[in-house]
């Protein structure tokens, strides 16, 4: 890259992912709306968020995971001692469930913040594409590279530059801004089909240590396909290995710790560059969506001490930290 190239980090937010901002947009209007009760489906982050604005509100809540959830985001969702349920499936399986519970009686109280207030949920998405106008002095960066699970966040970030250009607050960059998006390979149903230029999306079913983006049937996969098409920006999918290189070289190059969908986004924006896709001379943002503490498993087995001495000169010098 030779322009700009700009990193949004949200993993400093309240529970260390982005999902903070749909979340408090989300319940905040279910508490208006009269529901008593939170749940959400969830491939983790959205589980920690929902879990803590309801033990910050009073509020109970129930929220649903698939059963091989990665561990740092089981804990950090039961910690707040609120009610988990791990089922035996996909998120696509957990999400399905969910649309059906809704349904019945007994959840009639209840906000699925995904599911009956999704609306609500899903615009909190913007105030990503709100905040990199502001922090960028009210103006646009040229491309941006956003990773995908359902693909709305993606849809949203351009909800937000065009709202923002509409109402006059900046003005759009002289050719337009594009989008990228960035995906798994394990979990790849949007990027495929607009490689095949196709106009379907085929459900896939997950694989791959990208667990946040694993959404197999992606409920706004085709307003992500029209986003980057109409934007003239591509989509591209990175491996596990791919996905801990690029962990490492947001963490190496920046200081950021991303969790494995920020992995993602840097593996991809390495290969749209490497493709001619994207324009290395542009000012472009990258998109880390939650904290790399979430997904130690992930590059766990790839670092470690560069030394191991004993407690004394004669092993520091042994080692060649001393000469």
């Amino acid at each position: 890259m030779r322009g700009p190239l700009w990193v949004k980090d949200d993993s400093a937010n309240p529970t260390h992912s982005f999902k903070d901002r749909v979340v408090s947009v989300a319940l905040t209007a279910a508490r208006g709306l009269g529901f008593s009760r939170f749940a959400c489906a969830s491939t983790g982050n959205l589980a920690n968020s929902v879990a803590a604005h309801a033990a910050r509100a009073g509020v109970p809540s129930i929220v649903f995971i698939p059963g091989d959830l990665e561990t740092g985001k089981v804990i950090t969702t039961a910690v707040y001692d609120r009610d988990l349920v791990a089922i035996e499936g996909s998120y696509d399986d957990v999400n399905r469930l969910c649309s059906e519970l809704v349904e019945t009686d007994e959840f009639e109280d209840t906000a699925f913040v995904n599911v009956n207030v999704r609306p609500y949920y899903a615009e909190g998405s913007k105030t990503l594409g709100y905040e990199v106008a502001e922090q960028l002095g009210w103006r646009l960066p040229e491309q941006v590279v956003i990773p995908m699970a359902s693909g709305e966040l993606l849809t949203k970030i351009d909800k937000a530059f065009t709202e923002l250009v509409e109402i006059g607050l900046v003005e759009a960059p002289a050719n337009g801004w594009r989008v990228f998006g960035a995906q798994s390979a394990g979990c790849n149903p949007i990027a495929v089909a607009l490689h095949q230029g196709a106009e379907e999306i085929v459900p896939v079913k997950p694989t791959g240590i990208a667990k946040s983006l694993n959404i197999g049937d992606p409920a706004a996969g085709l307003y992500a396909l029209e986003a980057v098409r109409r934007t003239g920006g591509w989509m591209d999918y990175a491996d596990d290995d791919e996905i801990r290189d690029g962990i490492r070289q947001l963490a190496r190059t920046t200081g950021v710790f991303a969790e494995t969908a920020g992995g993602v986004t840097v593996a991809v924006l390495r290969k749209l560059v490497e493709s001619g896709k994207l324009d290395p001379d542009a000012e472009t943002v990258v998109f880390n969506t939650g904290e790399g503490l979430k997904t130690l498993d992930a590059v766990a087995d790839l670092v470690g001490p560069t030394y191991r001495i004993k407690p004394s000169l004669r092993g520091a010098r042994e080692a060649g930290l001393l000469h």
